[in-house]
């Protein structure tokens, strides 16, 4: 996999680690912020209510929850499969994440990751998240790549729109 590719940047949730997060409980620590703001959300999930906070102007009331949680879950995260193709890929690697980077960084100390990673952003590192291109070729300029050398490896349609836009290859897991 890594000899055609110059570099390869790797999604963290659902590719690398999956998480332990309790979504349903961060949403509890968030709903409050968001009547304060006018709103009167009804989802369950953290995750679901970020579109409500971008939309009211509340996000940055929220990010330290979401951060928080995430960070919590990097630490007690589950360890996956592709880990370890990271740990022995001969070519520069990154993080392009959805997570905050602490969360991303904290993972990699938790799973005792000795290999240099070579760059990492997170949605707090760049004004855009995926599926806008910026996050990733951030991560590949970083590494001193081009993106059509590039394969960025993910679990989602949207890591998947992310490569499309930056031009890199992609690969699902």
């Amino acid at each position: 996999m890594t000899t055609s590719y110059d570099a390869i940047v790797y999604d963290l949730d659902g590719t690398l680690v999956r998480l332990a997060v309790d979504w349903e409980e961060t949403a509890e620590e968030i709903k409050p912020i968001l009547r304060e703001h006018g709103e009167n959300p009804d989802a369950d999930d953290a995750l679901d209510l970020v579109p409500i906070a971008e939309e009211i102007g509340a996000m940055a009331d929220i990010e330290p929850h979401i951060a928080a949680a995430e960070r919590e879950g990097a630490r007690n995260s589950e360890r996956l499969p592709d880990m370890d193709k990271l740990v022995e890929a001969n070519v520069p690697v990154g993080i392009c994440s959805l997570n905050c980077e602490a969360a991303c960084r904290e993972a990699l100390d938790a799973h005792g990751i000795s290999k240099d990673i070579g760059a990492i952003v997170g949605r707090d590192s760049v004004e855009n998240r995926k599926p806008h291109p910026e996050p990733l070729l951030t991560a590949v300029e970083q590494l001193g790549a081009n993106p059509e050398k590039t394969l960025f490896v993910g679990d989602s349609d949207s890591d998947e729109v992310t490569a499309r836009r930056a031009g890199t290859a992609f690969r699902r897991v």
